[in-house]
């Protein structure tokens, strides 16, 4: 049997969207799918697990909806246990940013997309341009695009607050990344409204630069808020480079864990199978001990 994991996300207004909740959740559980889809007025995102011809199920009759047709689906190997059940939720937002207060809609303002190959043939000219990583610090210690700028967030919701760190790049040309493209959404609009004045968006998020060009320029695992918890592609050729160090005494490792000694945070890091076997109160990421909150990707 084979699974796939879906990636998506959509900016528009959702009238419906309470009634789309109760369809979402009625027909994934028909279907046999997990996963995470949240709903808001405006817009909806989701990433779901199921078999593959499920999963295609799926996507033919979410994209039969003249709102969705244009939708950008990210499709990724699964292992039918990326997700222990289904969750379809109604929210305020789709990717908490605290931004509400300021009337901020992607769905009516964002930064114009590059494409991957647009990126691509950036990075490899003699271009300016600065990659800026959107994701939670514990994202970028797995895997991230080499010489990118990786501010400290701890939630997305710091974007507010992460903007000295970037201030220098106001007049330069500004590339935003992140899983998978819905916090870009927000955040590169975000960076135009603060003054940034040329700012771009990875169409489809690193997990599609990583598809077309694996262990190119982006170096290490991919974070995911799965089961599987980082994701690669051609992970076994001599190219891919493990970034990731072990917090406990530094050998190269991907393997992430969670300190549930940590009530307030229990947060994420990377620590070697043979220190974590040292600390009972580590607990391996992916497995029923560990639970992660909804991908904000």
């Amino acid at each position: 049997m084979k699974y796939q994991v879906l990636l998506y996300y959509y900016y528009g207004h959702l009238a419906d969207a309470a009634e789309l909740v109760a369809k979402q959740k009625a027909r994934c559980a028909e279907l046999g799918l997990t996963g995470r889809i949240l709903i808001a007025e405006e817009g909806m995102n989701g990433t779901l697990e199921g078999t593959v011809e499920n999963t295609e199920v799926f996507v033919q009759e979410l994209l039969s909806d003249p709102r969705f047709a244009g939708i950008h689906m990210k499709r990724s190997e699964g292992t039918g246990q990326a997700f222990p059940k289904l969750a379809v939720k109604l929210r305020g937002e789709i990717v908490t940013g605290s931004l509400k207060e300021d009337d901020f809609n992607p769905a009516e303002f964002t930064a114009p997309y590059i494409t991957a190959e647009e990126l691509h043939t950036w990075i490899h000219s003699d271009k300016e341009f600065y990659i800026v990583d959107m994701r939670n610090e514990y994202e970028h210690l797995a895997g991230h695009f080499e010489g990118s700028h990786l501010p400290a967030f701890k939630n997305f919701r710091d974007l507010p607050e992460i903007l000295p760190e970037i201030e220098h790049l106001k007049d330069k040309v500004v590339v935003t990344v992140c899983t998978g493209g819905v916090r870009c959404e927000k955040a590169s609009g975000f960076l135009l409204k603060e003054g940034f004045g040329e700012v771009y968006q990875l169409h489809g998020g690193i997990v599609t630069y990583m598809e077309q060009y694996p262990n190119q320029d982006f170096v290490g695992k991919l974070y995911v808020f799965d089961g599987r918890v980082t994701m690669g592609f051609n992970t076994d050729s001599p190219e891919h480079k493990v970034i990731g160090r072990c917090r406990e005494c530094g050998k190269p490792s991907e393997n992430f864990v969670n300190d549930d000694a940590d009530l307030v945070y229990r947060r994420h890091f990377i620590c070697c199978e043979e220190c974590a076997a040292k600390h009972p109160e580590y607990a391996p990421a992916g497995t029923a001990a560990w639970a992660p909150k909804l991908a904000t990707v």
